[in-house]
């Protein structure tokens, strides 16, 4: 009798990962889950308080939580619907914008399409029913969309590092700090909400 193990059926219930994963995978089913989350960025975009040069919205945390709750592949493609729509023309990133690159704040977006593929792939690799985990993966998402939405602004405004951190950082780390811990509180009561509903 051999002592190799036996691959595992590709027909095997998998162990899902992420939310998204409870929903039977079909071409459709992934349509209408990326369509939907991209949906609820361009409405989180329009949740906003008005501030120069960047307003604040809830669209990081539609981001983000559509990375933890998709995985990377689908709010990825969110992500990129998202932008690819108000490229073409809908007003529906912040502050009723659209069209490429001439904002201030577009860098932001561009980290979003970072933010979804990094924090979906961990968000697939490690559990999202820990509020500490999501709201680690949130807090690092964050850091993401930073990291070239500041620099974005900083070219688009021609200012220096300095200026571009009181324009484009430091404003909004209080308030990403609570939709994170919002994420961390949501996600992980969603998986047990669900875990009961299953028994």
């Amino acid at each position: 009798m051999s002592s190799l193990s036996h691959p595992a059926s590709p027909y095997a219930p998998r162990v899902p990962r992420v939310l998204a994963d409870l929903v039977p995978r079909s071409l459709t089913a992934d349509a209408v889950l990326v369509v939907g989350a991209a949906a609820l960025i361009g409405v989180c975009a329009q949740v906003s308080i008005p501030l120069w040069p960047v307003p604040l919205t809830l669209q990081t945390f539609a981001v983000l939580l559509a990375a933890t709750a998709l995985g990377s592949v689908r709010s990825l493609l969110a992500t990129t619907v998202y932008l690819l729509i108000g490229v073409a023309g809908v007003p529906w990133f912040s502050d009723g914008r659209s069209g490429w690159g001439g904002s201030p704040s577009f860098g932001y977006i561009l980290g979003f399409l970072l933010a979804a593929l990094v924090v979906g792939r961990l968000s697939e690799r490690m559990s999202t029913r820990s509020p500490w985990r999501v709201l680690a993966l949130n807090l690092l998402g964050s850091v993401l969309i930073y990291a070239v939405g500041v620099p974005w602004l900083m070219a688009t405004l021609d200012v220096g590092l300095a200026q571009g951190l009181d324009y484009g950082l430091w404003d909004f780390v209080p308030g990403d700090l609570v939709k994170s811990a919002a994420a961390a509180g949501l996600l992980p009561a969603t998986w047990a909400l669900v875990d009961r509903v299953r028994r």
